[in-house]
């Protein structure tokens, strides 16, 4: 009979009580201006290795996804010999696959580390990217969208948040009330991707006939390849956690979990995985309310994105003027996401933003719904586009703000973007060409979906935890804690009655 551990086990019950040592602070004693500049240059240190990689490997990630919106305009179901119907059924499996790994992706990262599991999938996902290129019916392109998810799906979401986790790799290194706006520029990239996109494929769409393959064929293969050099790239760059970030001092891994430990973060402790992580996000009514809104905007995002370059054309132009004509729309998108997200971090207010910049797109897909005017639409696909992109990052966010705990804001984040991807089947049904060129359908059901699902939902969320919040000031949820210990308090995470939620 094995003989239990009794120093194990009395240092687990120091743990659940809390009295254990916290690492030291190294800048006891210095002033606040000084105490300020140093933690000022430690962020800057933190925004200039994560940031720009990060949201370089994001917009090689969306332009994979979108692209065949733009190969589609260059021929790609005429040669294929592709009904409209099939060409759905291409966009639709790939969400299918997508959605349902999406739940445990984020614990893989925390598990298997960002330096070799990001990397290695990007790799695999410009693979198969580059092997739709090569495409000769309609059975290998729906092979093919079947396993780019599945080779790419914790790639994607380990780090978007939306692809989707950005949010939770963040949060294990900045505090609540800085990530916001890094998160915006982050998804910003997939703005960039639109107009950036639009413009690749018209000028790869030149190289149509070379080496026997059609413009759309080369869409598919460099940028693939593009995607699988940067994943070879990033084994150098990417980086794990901050305590063991080869990149920093000692000194200074230790001042970024002692700044998540004092916002009250549990991303600066080791967590193990528990199955009552994934318990207590089923049972938490904020996952319910997380998944209706970014069901409303993802839906309303991969509609718009995979048929802006077709909703142009219809209009009456040219599939290269279309292409270089679905760049401004996004280009603005993409500035306002940034604004969004920098004004959000400074009020320490989301909700707000989700309302406000949803009533944008409720106004732009009103006016397409019943505008029979090209110049008309063309402001109103303005519309759209400022009204969805910058809820992306801002929703994640409020989600992730009010989540706490590594594990369970991890489930609560695959949750969420697991459904709203789920809507992506969806997306790649409701603009029919049937319904060509005023696409009424495809226009009601994205806003019905910011109607109900963004802005409906967003209130939802915005009233509960403004409630949520005045019972715990008037010390409503005292009893929650009542004969714990600080270790047991902290495992309550946003459950304690000392969390406030962002509104």
């Amino acid at each position: 009979m094995a003989e239990s551990n009794p120093k194990a086990s009395s240092l687990d019950e120091i743990e659940k009580r809390g009295d254990y040592l916290e690492e030291p602070d190294l800048d006891a004693g210095l002033s606040d201006a000084e105490r300020a500049a140093i933690d000022k240059r430690l962020v800057r240190k933190l925004d200039m290795r994560l940031i720009p990689w990060l949201c370089l490997l994001y917009l090689a990630s969306f332009l994979d996804r979108t692209n065949i919106g733009n190969a589609k305009i260059e021929g790609l179901v005429d040669d294929l010999g592709m009904t409209n119907g099939q060409y759905s059924a291409c966009l639709t499996i790939f969400f299918v696959s997508y959605a349902l790994f999406e739940p445990i992706s984020n614990i893989l990262l925390k598990r298997m580390r960002p330096r070799i599991y990001i990397p290695l999938i990007m790799v695999l996902w410009g693979i198969c990217m580059t092997f739709m290129g090569f495409c000769r019916n309609f059975s290998d392109m729906m092979a093919a969208r079947w396993f780019v998810p599945r080779c790419a799906y914790s790639y994607s979401l380990s780090l978007f948040f939306p692809t989707g986790g950005v949010n939770y790799y963040l949060s294990c290194w900045y505090k609540r009330r800085e990530f916001g706006i890094r998160a915006a520029i982050f998804f910003s990239a997939a703005a960039v991707s639109g107009s950036f996109g639009g413009l690749l494929a018209a000028a790869i769409s030149k190289m149509d006939g070379v080496g026997g393959k059609r413009g759309w064929a080369w869409i598919f293969i460099l940028e693939g390849l593009a995607t699988a050099l940067i994943g070879v790239i990033s084994f150098w760059v990417v980086v794990d956690f901050p305590d063991d970030a080869k990149f920093l001092s000692p000194e200074d891994r230790a001042r970024v979990l002692r700044r998540l430990r004092n916002d009250q973060q549990s991303s600066a402790e080791h967590e193990d995985f528990k199955m009552l992580y994934l318990w207590q996000s089923l049972k938490d009514w904020k996952t319910y309310t997380g998944m209706l809104i970014y069901m409303g905007v993802d839906g309303s995002l991969y509609a718009f994105s995979l048929f802006l370059p077709s909703i142009i054309k219809e209009m009456g132009y040219s599939a290269t003027r279309a292409q270089l004509l679905s760049v401004p729309p996004y280009a603005a998108a993409c500035i306002l996401t940034i604004l969004v997200g920098w004004q959000a971090d400074r009020s320490n207010r989301r909700g707000v933003f989700n309302i406000a910049t949803s009533l944008l797109g409720v106004v732009g897909f009103s006016i397409l719904l019943g505008s029979n005017s090209a110049a008309l639409s063309y402001v109103a696909v303005f519309l759209g586009a400022l009204g969805i992109y910058p809820c992306i990052p801002n929703t994640i966010t409020w989600v992730s703000n009010n989540v706490e705990g590594v594990y369970k804001r991890g489930v609560t984040l695959g949750f969420v973007i697991g459904w709203g991807n789920l809507n992506g089947v969806m997306s790649s049904n409701v603009y029919r060409q049937v319904d060509a060129p005023h696409y009424r359908l495809g226009h009601g059901i994205v806003l019905g979906y910011l109607a109900i699902g963004l802005l409906g939902g967003s209130v939802l969320n915005w009233v509960l935890l403004k409630r949520e919040n005045e019972k715990r000031r008037n010390g409503e949820r005292d009893a929650w804690v009542q004969g714990l210990g600080r270790g047991e308090v902290e495992y309550l995470g946003d459950r304690r009655p000392d969390f406030l939620y962002t509104l």
